[in-house]
């Protein structure tokens, strides 16, 4: 078991990002991967051009990766931001116009997958007045998912690293997910589940994936310290990933982990190569 019977996919927003966006998908693919996820591409607009959308199609298509999850646009991520849904003004208006852009674009390449990262507190503006926003933002997100026959994904990130994101613990993201559900009726939000970020805030992982593995429509993993590829931690990832197996859990596993100082392609030795291709 172990890592022998998982579907993985490699975040193209974290690794292979020496190369530019175009030319990632043909790079995982030549590590052995079939499978890719992504942050928003384009942190400076949630409507880009439509020649930009299609050249990453594109580009998907010509190395033969299937994109299994997109990140709805999120601020300046990587950077300070973490999310724009639930900042009043112009971050959550740009984040509705966005909903279109990415449902649309992930049906045209089939990603299954949405993902709505929260955003930070705001100084002077009222928590309960943000997840009011958030609410309503969620819920739009969540009926754009379902006209593409895509899950909607709440994730919790780490309290260290991200201080002013309010979902810091699966229990918080968890609560969230029900939200929205209730809200729609829908039932197509999900927790994704990041082993990293859940054990950079000390929660007890055993018991986050025999509690919440139902609810789960998307795993990320990276080592810890450090956010490096499996075995530069401590994290026994390989026995994390049986339990969640075990639990029912048949989605998709996202390498969402740093490389170091060598190239992405390099930081793969701990998965041999004929398990890195989509079963």
């Amino acid at each position: 078991m172990g890592y022998t019977d998982q579907r993985f996919n490699v975040n193209l927003s974290i690794l292979f990002t020496e190369l530019p966006l175009l030319e990632r998908p043909a790079a995982a693919a030549a590590a052995g991967f079939t499978a890719v996820e992504l942050w928003w591409p384009w942190i400076e607009t949630p409507t880009p051009d439509r020649s930009e959308l299609d050249a990453l199609k594109k580009a998907l298509d010509d190395a033969g990766t299937q994109l299994v999850g997109l990140n709805f646009y999120a601020g300046q991520l990587p950077g300070p931001d973490r999310g724009a849904l639930s900042v009043p003004g112009e971050e959550s208006d740009r984040f509705r116009a966005n909903i279109d852009v990415a449902a649309d674009f992930a049906a045209s390449v089939g990603c299954k997958a949405l993902n709505a990262l929260y955003g930070n507190r705001v100084d002077g503006v009222d928590p309960a007045a943000q997840d009011e926003l958030a609410l309503e933002n969620l819920a739009l997100a969540a009926r754009a998912a379902d006209r593409i026959g895509a899950i909607l994904l709440i994730e919790a990130l780490n309290k260290p690293e991200s201080p002013r994101y309010p979902l810091v613990s699966a229990p918080a993201a968890i609560e969230v997910v029900d939200k929205v559900n209730a809200a729609t009726g829908l039932g197509n939000a999900k927790f994704l589940l990041d082993l990293y970020h859940l054990s950079m805030n000390g929660e007890d992982l055993h018991e986050v994936i025999e509690k919440y593995t139902d609810r789960t429509g998307h795993v990320q993993i990276a080592d810890n310290p450090g956010r490096g590829a499996p075995g530069t931690g401590d994290l026994d990832l390989a026995g994390l990933l049986d339990r969640l197996r075990k639990a029912g859990y048949e989605g998709w596993v996202g390498l969402e982990y740093k490389a170091g100082d060598r190239p992405s392609a390099e930081s793969f030795e701990w998965l041999p190569r004929p398990q890195r291709a989509a079963n």
